[in-house]
């Protein structure tokens, strides 16, 4: 199967400038594929950051039509080293010496704790509900149930909680999972039950491993579970075991509860059963706090008025922020060129004008409903009506061109897609404004709209 990979990589490699070839798609080792998943070796994480945004798209949708599956993708970054969280300074050496060697609960990322999170008028109330839950799991805040938009720090602080968690309560048991792996143990389970039915429960071991094990249950991106039926009623009996052992569970979202398409009441009822709290886009002095601790952790020299200039011109999430401290960093390696402001301007003005700011993939989404008169919730749901479907596609290919969004980030605002989806329906559009002067014209106004707005 890793064959299959290297082909892959070498149908891109012809349109790859042969600097970014030798630079940052060539250090990049596949280790195994198997079983729907693909593992990775980068060299660093800024070489993984730049893989995922400029190759990893165009790879997967050609290894995926060779292979006739999806697949997920794992990174292993061999030169970060595990991290724990710093102690708090009121701690006495010898917990400081037992903190030190505590190993991490499998699945938590050591980049996000709460030492490593900027605070800003945006986001104080999530992260005060996080800390809060972090020093009282399983009491009245439970669930918590944190949401906003992409990139803004959400599975952040759902780290943070854990690491915390895990800090003051060594000996409990931490389960951290997306809600894309959730549904994909499920799934395996029941199918490989259904191949060894003699076999002991394979769906009991699945259901312990939720239900019975963990002390504290973190779930990213719980929208992924839109119209997937079993696991919804899955996660619905898992939740009610938890919830009644007084079990802390956190969730993460995209959005509400009463606002996910797809997903049954009585689910989004229990999402709100605890505490909601928004992470909301970050303020001008929130960007340029996030730019310099960013900038601190890598160790990268950032002059105030570099770190101004950045966060003035990305405004979007901070994802975008750290992806513009990558483009500084990788363009001064390649370049030899110090980051100062001038420096800056000039990679921040091409990054600028390849993404227009002021997008957001919700704003296109309500533009294109309106103009078609269709339902927004029909639009990011399920249906396959040709009524729907085009301007689900057209949206997509708008999100896309317009925000830059990932195909994944893209899927998961309609409803939970799967990317391979978004792929296609970007790519379909894009012939079809070539082919097509009406669509063309449809898309032209579509885009001029937004950007009146």
């Amino acid at each position: 199967m890793i064959e299959l990979w290297g082909e892959a990589v070498r149908s891109i490699e012809e349109r790859v400038k042969p600097a970014n070839r030798d630079q940052w798609l060539r250090p990049i080792e596949c280790l195994a594929i198997g079983e729907g998943r693909i593992r990775l070796r980068a060299p660093n994480r800024y070489h993984k950051e730049w893989f995922e945004d400029n190759f990893l798209p165009s790879i997967l949708e050609n290894l995926q039509e060779r292979a006739q599956t999806s697949f997920a993708v794992e990174f292993e970054v061999p030169e970060e080293s595990p991290m724990t969280a710093k102690p708090q300074e009121a701690l006495g050496d010898s917990v400081r010496e037992v903190a030190a060697w505590r190993p991490t609960p499998a699945g938590l990322d050591n980049r996000y704790t709460f030492e490593t999170f900027v605070v800003g008028a945006r986001n104080q109330f999530g992260h005060a509900a996080a800390r809060m839950v972090a020093g009282s799991p399983g009491s009245k805040y439970n669930p918590l149930f944190l949401y906003g938009g992409v990139g803004l720090g959400k599975t952040h602080l759902l780290h943070a909680i854990g690491h915390e968690i895990h800090r003051q309560h060594p000996d409990w048991k931490i389960t951290v999972v997306t809600c894309e792996q959730f549904v994909s143990h499920f799934i395996r389970s029941m199918m490989n039950q259904r191949k060894q039915p003699s076999s002991i429960s394979l769906m009991e071991e699945f259901r312990s491993h939720y239900r019975e094990k963990p002390d504290v249950l973190l779930v990213d991106d719980i929208q992924f579970l839109a119209n997937k039926d079993s696991s919804q009623d899955e996660f619905f009996h898992t939740f009610n075991a938890l919830h009644l052992a007084q079990k802390q569970i956190v969730l993460t979202c995209d959005k509400l509860p009463a606002e996910l398409p797809g997903v049954e009441e009585r689910l989004q009822s229990r999402f709100a059963w605890g505490l909601i709290a928004e992470i909301g886009h970050p303020d001008l002095e929130t960007r340029v706090a996030i730019i310099k601790r960013k900038a601190e952790i890598e160790r990268m020299a950032l002059g105030d008025d570099v770190a101004l200039a950045i966060a003035t011109a990305v405004r979007s999430n901070v994802r975008e922020l750290e992806g513009a401290l990558l483009q500084l960093s990788a363009r001064s390696s390649i370049t030899g060129r110090s980051i100062d402001k001038e420096f800056a301007e000039e990679v921040l003005r091409d990054l600028v004008s390849a993404t227009p700011q002021g997008f957001s993939i919700e704003s296109i989404q309500r533009e294109v409903a309106t103009y078609f008169d269709i339902k927004l919730h029909d639009l990011k749901g399920p249906k396959r009506l040709q009524s729907v479907a085009r301007p689900r596609m057209i949206a997509m290919y708008l999100a896309r061109k317009l925000t830059g969004a990932s195909f994944p980030e893209i899927g998961s605002r309609f409803g939970g897609k799967d990317h391979s989806t978004v792929i296609s329906a970007v790519k379909k559009i894009e012939r079809l404004v070539a082919e097509d002067s009406n669509l063309r014209s449809v898309v032209t106004t579509l885009e001029s709209h937004l950007r009146q707005r």
